[in-house]
Parts: C-alpha cells; sequence; structure tokens
C-alpha cells in the first residue's frame, strides 16, 4: 500500500494581502513587464551575440608583407591595405583627432553615448519612409562592435545588437584597448584600413610623422570617405577639417592659434596616382608575381585558407631578391630588347584616334603606358614639313622633328616621318631637346641571375613589360642551342675524354631510320678544320665536334646527366646534343650554378623563410642544422656553418673541367665581348636553329647569370643574329652593375686536379715555357686534368713556332703561380 505524503498548507489568504495594495500590484506589473521585454529582446536580438572576450583575441586581416634578400621592405600582398599598430605607437594628437570628431566622451562613457543613442532612434523613425538615413549616433565603442562583429545593416536590431555588444565590450576590455582595435580597423578611403595605412595613401608617410591639420584630415574621413576626397572634394575636406579643428580646440587639446594655423594650411595630400603603397612596391613585376604563386600554393588566399594565407594572413616574407642586381637584370634585358628592336627600323603606328576636341581621352583609353626610359604616348596633332605637333594624355603638347623620325620604316625603307599622318598614335621618347619616335619591342626574353652557393635566385626579369603575366624566365620553353652543349662534354669528360682531347672537326652523318634516312649535321658557319682539341671546339662552338663527342660518350650519358641537372628531359637522339631540347632560363642559370659549385645539386629559389604575424617562422629554405649560428659571442674559433647535404650530381672535377673550360670561352672565343670585365668567368653563348632564340648563360664564382632573347611565337630573328652578339653584351651590361661592387674571386679546383702546361692547339704537354696572361690567344695554357690523365707526350718551346720565352729565373710552377697572381 502507496503512503500518502501530507499536503503543505498554501495560505492563499496571506498571499492576497500581500498583493493587495496597489503599489505592490504595480511593481509586480513592472517587473513583470521588464523581464518580458528582456526575454523578448534575448530571443530577438541578443541571442548568439558574439562574445565581447572574443576581442582580446582579435587578428585583423593583414597584408604579406615582403622584404629583399637585405632585409629592405620591398613589396606587400594585399586586398586591405592595413598596417597594425600598438595603443602607444599613435601619438596623442591623432588620438585627440579622432575622440573630438567621432567621440568626444569616450573616456568617460560605457559603450553609449545616452543623448546621441536616443536621438538616432528618433531620426530613424521620423526618417522611415524618405529613403534618407539616419545619423547612428554611434561612440567609438559601437564602431568597433559593428565593424569587426555585427556588420553594417541598417536595421533597429542592428542598433539593438551593437548597443548591447558595445557595454559588453567595455566590461572585458581597456579604453586603450578599444581604441587600438578602432584606429587599426577603420577605414578611411584610398582602400586604406587603419590610420597607418592611410597616413602613407594620403600624406606618404607614418602616423606618427603627421601634422596637425594631415591628422584632423583623417580624423575626418570615418564618416564618408567618399565625401571628402580630396580630388574630387577638396572644398568639403577642408570644410570637414575645420569641424575637426574646431572641436579638437574646444575640448582643450588645441589653442586657438594652432587651430587658425592648421585650418590656412592646404590639405597637402599626394595624388592617388602617387600614393606610396605600403612598401613602395619599387619591385613590382615578375620576381614578386613568382613569389605570390608560390606563396598561394603554400599557404592559400584568404581566411577560409588557414590563418597564415597570403591576403589575410599578416605573413612577413624574406625573399633572396637582390635590389642592386635586380635593377641591373630589368635594365639590362630591356636595353638589349630594346636595341635590338630599335636596329630593324620603326615598327610603325601604335594605333589611330579621332583629334576632334576630346582627344586626350582616348588616348588614355588605349592604355599605351610604357614604363621605360621617359616614353610616352602621343597622338599626332598636324604635321608639316618641319615638324609634326604631338599631343600627350594630359593635354600637353611637344615637337617631333624629322631627326627624330629618320629611322627607315620596317619591310618599306624610306623616313618614317614621311609616313606619319595626323590621328596616328605614336610612342616617343625625350631627345635632343625635343621628341623621338620609337617602337615598344614586340621581341622579347628573360634572364635570371642567381648565387651558385645557395641556389637562391637574386633577380628574375620574364620580359619587357614588368607587368606582363606570362614569365618567360620560368614559363618559356626554348631550345637553348650551343648553350646546351657543356654538358656534352661533361658527359664526355666523364667517359673518359681530357679537355686535351683530339676530336675531329669533319662531316658527320647519322642513319636515323629508314623512313627519316640519314642525318648530316654541319657547323653554324660551315666548313670543317680536322683534328682539334675538345677545348678548341668548346671555345669556338663547333656543332661537329660536339656530335662526335656525343657520339662517342653516348647520348643515353648526355641526355642523363642533362636530366640530373634539371635542364629537361630529353630522348637519346644525336641532334638533343646541340640543344634542340626545350628548356627555361631558370634551369639553365641553376645548371650553370652547379657546374660553378663543384656539380653540387642545387635547387632555385626566390624564398628564404617566412614568419607568421607573431614572428614565429614556419617555412625555411634552408633547414640544415647549425650548431653555434645562434651563439651571442664569436668565441675566437673558425665561424660555424651548416653542413653541406647536397648530392653531388656531378664529378667535381669534371665540373671544374668544365668551367674552366668555359672560361676560354670568354678569353678566345664567342664570347670575348666580355673580357673586359676584368674578373674570372665562365660562360657560353648560344644560336639556335633559325636563328629563333640566342643565348648566354655564365658568371663569376659568385654570381651566376643566363639570358635568352626571342619573338613569343619562335621565328627568325635574322641571320646576323648570335648569341655572343645580342646576348652576351646583355649579360655585360648586367654584370658591369651587379658585379662591380664583388671581390675578384677565381674559381676553386677540387682536391685532385692536376693544372698542366699544355700547347693550346694541339694539346700536347709542354715543357721549357710558361703561359702568358697578357696574349689573347697564347700558345701555352694551363689546363686541369684528373690524376692520370694529362698527356704523356711532352714538348719544348721551340716546337711550339712561338709564345713566351723561356724563364729561367722561375724554377716550378709554384713559382710561376706567385708571380703571375693565379691561373687563367
Amino acid at each position: 500500500m502507496t503512503p500518502t505524503l501530507p499536503r503543505l498548507p498554501f495560505d492563499t489568504a496571506r498571499l492576497k494581502a500581500a498583493f493587495a495594495p496597489r503599489w505592490v500590484r504595480l511593481l509586480a506589473a513592472i517587473v513583470t513587464a521588464a523581464l518580458l521585454v528582456y526575454l523578448l529582446l534575448w530571443a530577438v536580438f541578443l541571442r548568439g551575440l558574439p562574445s565581447a572576450s572574443t576581442l582580446l583575441e582579435y587578428e585583423p586581416p593583414l597584408p604579406t608583407n615582403v622584404r629583399a634578400l637585405d632585409g629592405a621592405p620591398i613589396y606587400s600582398f594585399a586586398r586591405e591595405r592595413r598596417v597594425q599598430l600598438a595603443y602607444e605607437e599613435y601619438s596623442p594628437r591623432l588620438v585627440q583627432a579622432f575622440i573630438s570628431a567621432e567621440d568626444k566622451g569616450f573616456f568617460s562613457h560605457h559603450g553609449i553615448d545616452v543623448l546621441a543613442f536616443a536621438n538616432g532612434v528618433y531620426e530613424y523613425f521620423t526618417k522611415m519612409g524618405t529613403g534618407e538615413r539616419a545619423r547612428g549616433g554611434s561612440t567609438i565603442t559601437q564602431q568597433v562592435a559593428k565593424n569587426l562583429l555585427i556588420g553594417d545593416e541598417y536595421s533597429p536590431g542592428r542598433k539593438i545588437r551593437e548597443a548591447a555588444l558595445a557595454m559588453r565590450i567595455e566590461s572585458a576590455l581597456t579604453k586603450p584597448q578599444i581604441l587600438e582595435l578602432y584606429l587599426n580597423q577603420i577605414f578611411l578611403g584610398r582602400n586604406a584600413y587603419g590610420v597607418e595605412a592611410a597616413a602613407r595613401a594620403y600624406f606618404g608617410k607614418d602616423a606618427n610623422a603627421l601634422t596637425l591639420p594631415e591628422v584632423a584630415y583623417l580624423a575626418a574621413l570615418p564618416k564618408a570617405p567618399s565625401n571628402y576626397d580630396p580630388d574630387r572634394h577638396a572644398d568639403r575636406a577642408l570644410e570637414r577639417r575645420a569641424y575637426v579643428l574646431r572641436e579638437m580646440r574646444v575640448n582643450g587639446y588645441i589653442t586657438p592659434a594652432e587651430e587658425q594655423a592648421a585650418a590656412a594650411a592646404p590639405l597637402g595630400t599626394i595624388d592617388r596616382s602617387n600614393a606610396r603603397r605600403d612598401a613602395e612596391k619599387p619591385f613590382e613585376g615578375y620576381y614578386m608575381e613568382e613569389v605570390r604563386r608560390q606563396l598561394l600554393a603554400k599557404y592559400g588566399t584568404d581566411g577560409e585558407d588557414g590563418p597564415n594565407s597570403v591576403y589575410v594572413g599578416g605573413l612577413w616574407v624574406r625573399t633572396s631578391l637582390d635590389p642592386v642586381a635586380q635593377k641591373a637584370v630589368e635594365k639590362a634585358l630591356r636595353d638589349g630588347l630594346v636595341r635590338y628592336e630599335a636596329a630593324a627600323g620603326w615598327r610603325g603606328r601604335s594605333g589611330q584616334i579621332d583629334i576632334r576636341p576630346g582627344w586626350p581621352g582616348r588616348l588614355a583609353r588605349l592604355n599605351l603606358d610604357v614604363d621605360y626610359g621617359g616614353w610616352r604616348p602621343a597622338v599626332i596633332l598636324s604635321k608639316s614639313g618641319s615638324s609634326a605637333e604631338l599631343g600627350f594624355t594630359d593635354n600637353s603638347r611637344g615637337t617631333l622633328a624629322p631627326w627624330g623620325a629618320a629611322a627607315p620604316k620596317r619591310g618599306v625603307g624610306g623616313r618614317a616621318f614621311d609616313f606619319l599622318r595626323a590621328g596616328d598614335v605614336v610612342i616617343v621618347a625625350p631627345a635632343g631637346g625635343g621628341w623621338a619616335l620609337r617602337s615598344i619591342p614586340v621581341i622579347s626574353g628573360g634572364m635570371v641571375a642567381q648565387n651558385p652557393h645557395t641556389g637562391q635566385v637574386l633577380a628574375m626579369m620574364g620580359g619587357f613589360d614588368p607587368h606582363h603575366a606570362f614569365n618567360r624566365a620560368t614559363q618559356a620553353l626554348r631550345q637553348p642551342g650551343s648553350s646546351f652543349k657543356p654538358f656534352v662534354y661533361s658527359a664526355a669528360l666523364d667517359s673518359g675524354m681530357t679537355p686535351a682531347s683530339i676530336i675531329v672537326d669533319g662531316p658527320f652523318c647519322v642513319f636515323q631510320t629508314a623512313r627519316l634516312g640519314t642525318k648530316c649535321f654541319r657547323n653554324f658557319s660551315g666548313g670543317y678544320a680536322g683534328p682539334q682539341t675538345m677545348r678548341w671546339g668548346v671555345e669556338q662552338s663547333r656543332n661537329l665536334m660536339t656530335v662526335r663527342a656525343a657520339s662517342q660518350a653516348g647520348m643515353d650519358k648526355v641526355v642523363g646527366l642533362a636530366k640530373r641537372m634539371g635542364v629537361g628531359d630529353y630522348p637519346p637522339y644525336i641532334a638533343y646534343s646541340l640543344g634542340a631540347g626545350e628548356t627555361t632560363v631558370l634551369r639553365m642559370v641553376n645548371a650553370y650554378s652547379m657546374l660553378a659549385n663543384q656539380g653540387r645539386a642545387l635547387k632555385p629559389t626566390l624564398i628564404d623563410f617566412v614568419q607568421d604575424r607573431h614572428g614565429k617562422v614556419i617555412w625555411k629554405a634552408d633547414n640544415r642544422p647549425c650548431e653555434g649560428c645562434n651563439a651571442r659571442d664569436w668565441n675566437g674559433g673558425p665561424m660555424p656553418r651548416p653542413r653541406a647535404r647536397s648530392a653531388q650530381i656531378m664529378d667535381a672535377m669534371t665540373a671544374y673541367q668544365m668551367v674552366h673550360i668555359l672560361e676560354g670561352v670568354v678569353q678566345r672565343g664567342t664570347a670575348t665581348v666580355l673580357r673586359d670585365l676584368g674578373r674570372p668567368l665562365f660562360g657560353k653563348t648560344g644560336t639556335n636553329t633559325g636563328p629563333t632564340n640566342v643565348w648566354f648563360v655564365g658568371g663569376s664564382a659568385d654570381l651566376v647569370a643566363g639570358v635568352y632573347i626571342g619573338y613569343d611565337r619562335p621565328r627568325s630573328m635574322g641571320g646576323y643574329a648570335q648569341g655572343g652578339t645580342l646576348a652576351a653584351p646583355i649579360f655585360r651590361q648586367f654584370a658591369q652593375v651587379a658585379m662591380k661592387d664583388m671581390p675578384v674571386v677565381p674559381f676553386r679546383a677540387p682536391p685532385g686536379i692536376r693544372m698542366v702546361r699544355i700547347d693550346r692547339r694541339s694539346g700536347k704537354k709542354v715543357f721549357g715555357g710558361w703561359p702568358n696572361n697578357e696574349e689573347y690567344k697564347p700558345a701555352i695554357i694551363w689546363e686541369a686534368f684528373k690524376p692520370e690523365s694529362e698527356p704523356r707526350r711532352a714538348i719544348a718551346q721551340q716546337e711550339l713556332g712561338g709564345g713566351a720565352p723561356r724563364q729561367r729565373a722561375i724554377r716550378s710552377d709554384s713559382d710561376f703561380l706567385q708571380a703571375q697572381g693565379g691561373i687563367y
């Protein structure tokens, strides 16, 4: 039987008596109504409101900042221009200006200005249905809540959520923390988010360097940056700035005299087209685009791709770009392309427009601006027998005299001046106090410079126009021609040949297939030279000697070496020994760098390391441990270095032999245009069939570079085009700048190499004579041999028919080397 619980007495009479007084019932009704209103507000507006504490961990979208090899800032990848600063880094006057303009009671209220908020509510209801938008009456704290956590929806619900969150923020963050968030986040026009970015965009300086009128102008922008644009609405901007200055004076931040002086000052903003970017972007172009591609592949684009994405992650990237080398590469390649284009005559007009009123706009819409040597697009406004009047996009005028258009028109002849007509759009450059006709090069090319010790890509140029999307240095596949030959001869050296080995420069034919028949090869200049040394064949770039060496060594070894060196993966056909396989400038430069690096593997890198926004290194190109590298002080011993881990792709002695041979190409071969640079250099020119491309690849022990030029759709460059006359001069111009302050360092021979005096033409060992470094083509030279491979038969100096007289005062090779300063 279930027991029953006793019923507790409920004194309803007492409860009724308690609620009998009217004031009690009224109070209960008010409390109940308030609870219902709160529950309603929570259910409709406040439920799901973000926690204010999340702002303590908030990290705004920041651009990726890029630095050069020397640590100098050179670029930024940004969709929103923003530079994050701590509150302490903002000047007190700047803070005072923004508080005066946006929220006078910021340091006294608790998130909401009640009067301003009520006024905003009133305006909302009075302007409802009119199409006008009510003024928000938001405090700085409310703006932080709106910008970072809620959004910009125009509705009463958003204002309620904003006000509630503002009070939460005030309880979770200090006033300086709130101001820091605001000053780093607020949009101020010109794609600038935050005061630091805006200071650079409008005034070309950092925020802490701004003057009083400048900070007052920036403080005038948050309400509506486009309404106070200095270019379109200067009067409004001055009026709004005066308001901010007046409020600063009323609040006691500045004196009346300071207000008057600042109000009288001009806006002083820089032109939008000249507005300084986050890092000025002095190296915008192919190198930075390649860096961007690699970063996007690693980290993605936006926040959805992870915290370290390129456009919001705030990465700090140290690249391998050498500013001096990069500028030298850009100028040398572009100058070389212009020289080739000019030699072929004037290409013709770049377009035609109507020259009636409004022509400057029509000219500007052609987008023909060329950032090179002061070149400008112009339209022929009128022409007489003695001159032509030019018009430019800024409505200025100029004169083109016949002497400035004396070049022949390409494919036609005559004088270019005679072909000009009113309305023709041309490219001109300043010359002799006037202007002269120019042609934008159609020929293109690519150039790369690399550190042969580390693989770091120091400079890169992928064409004439730095803003072109196609990078010919990394993407253009071209036949390297004779610049491929060093890898053929390296395979021959590995197969037992020496630099003094005799190879016949004579007819050479190969049976291919029954369908293709027999293929016979020829030298570039025709003719035969008979038996010659390998060195002579490389220096003079003899095709017949190359194919014969490839045949003797075996094409499987040649293409195998080319694959290991990263040049390309080719079938073992004899034609590939003459550079018929396609490759890129970057691959060729890296392969030559491996030759200079004594055959050790290198990987070309454009990025040294990447740090996240907090300074933590999240990626490094060189991950080798280095004991003692981070020591605070030098201990007096050898400098610590990371251990070498690169694979030996080629025999070190073979690599040095090839480099030593290629020094002869510069001294007396196809690249003698480089002799006067006054330092040990190695390299090889290249000219492929057509010729459709011309090359030079080479450099010093500390810097290797390569260049090719050719049309994007390969066609003949003209029978006169050769690597030694077109590509090598480009390298020469580059080296004169990039190597100017570099120490003169000889190529270091690896252990085991034997330096032997030989007769340069016969390859025979010489006794009784010495090399003469002053001669252009000395009879006796130093040659590099592997152990037990030097020539056995010796000849005396008297058998050479010339050469340097015997120097009896010198007793040994060592004495001679000391006297001559090294081996060349």
